[in-house]
């Protein structure tokens, strides 16, 4: 994989109701998640492509719920080294976060 000139370290979260999407570099990987998910508040922790995040879901709309997402093995499922794309991002912030629920 070529790479040139700066390299962004952020990646981006957001969900369209129980779909996520992760993008980082100009790429962007889409997922199922739960079919309850309302919106993904934010990421309170990032470790290798393991998240951590305050959700929302259709049926505890009143609260936030800790929830996880390990990328890895969604890479893995893609034929995507996860640790060469992964190496580069430091951060995740939440993005563009559209309730359809």
């Amino acid at each position: 994989m070529y790479i040139s000139g700066m390299v962004n370290s952020k990646a981006l979260l957001s969900n369209d109701g129980e779909y996520i999407s992760f993008s980082f570099n100009g790429r962007t990987i889409r997922f199922k998640g739960p079919y309850s998910l309302v919106r993904i508040a934010r990421v309170k922790e990032w470790d290798n492509g393991y998240l951590v995040v305050d959700a929302v879901y259709s049926h505890s709309q009143d609260k936030l719920v800790e929830d996880y997402i390990d990328m890895v093995p969604i890479l893995e499922n893609l034929y995507i080294d996860p640790k060469l794309f992964l190496k580069p991002i430091k951060s995740v912030e939440v993005e563009n976060v559209r309730a359809t629920a």
